[in-house]
């Protein structure tokens, strides 16, 4: 493995590194009826990590194909499909650019982007956790990490909701992001 030492982790040496997409989980959860809450996941991306000399300089970027939204239960994946949601017909992938990354402390880095949903463009802020770096059984190097980051959902243009009679409403504004996976060398 090429890897070297920079702020007290073992990083890859530069290069680009692509989403190995049977060990990457691009998953979410919003509230349900304000009591619960429901979780998904997206099965089509692609993405890549371009490791700089200077870490602070690298870059990431994937797209995620909107339909392969998958939530467990038919009828909710359809309607998240729906124009009331994603409009997969009209706006196929969302997308996440890098812009600029900062070393917080330890293993966790700030990776600040532009996340784009239904062609609308908003900067959000990933908390990315570096859970190192290593050779699979293959030979092809590789580095795991964990992502977290929340979004309001409204700001991309997701209003659709329904008033309970209780109070409060169907589908939380917030959504969360879960992002756990390796990333491999590129041949």
């Amino acid at each position: 493995m090429s890897t070297r030492d920079w702020q007290g982790l073992t990083i890859p040496t530069p290069g680009t590194f692509v989403l190995d997409p049977t060990h990457t989980r691009i998953g979410f959860w919003v509230r349900h009826m304000m009591v619960s809450k429901v979780r998904g996941h997206f099965a089509q991306y692609e993405g890549k990590v371009t490791i700089a000399e200077d870490p602070l300089q690298s870059t990431a970027e994937i797209t995620i194909k909107a339909a392969s939204i998958d939530t467990g239960v038919a009828d909710r994946d359809g309607h998240l499909r729906s124009d009331d949601f994603l409009a997969t017909d009209k706006y196929e992938n969302i997308t996440f650019r890098s812009t600029r990354v900062a070393h917080d402390e330890g293993n966790v880095l700030k990776v600040t982007g532009d996340l784009t949903i239904r062609d609308v463009t908003k900067e959000v802020e990933l908390t990315v956790e570096f859970n190192g770096a290593g050779t699979n059984p293959w030979g092809k190097e590789l580095f795991g990490f964990s992502i977290t980051a929340e979004i309001d959902r409204e700001d991309f243009g997701l209003t659709w909701n329904q008033a309970l009679e209780t109070g409060g409403v169907l589908v939380g504004k917030k959504v969360a992001i879960e992002i756990e996976g390796e990333a491999v060398r590129e041949a």
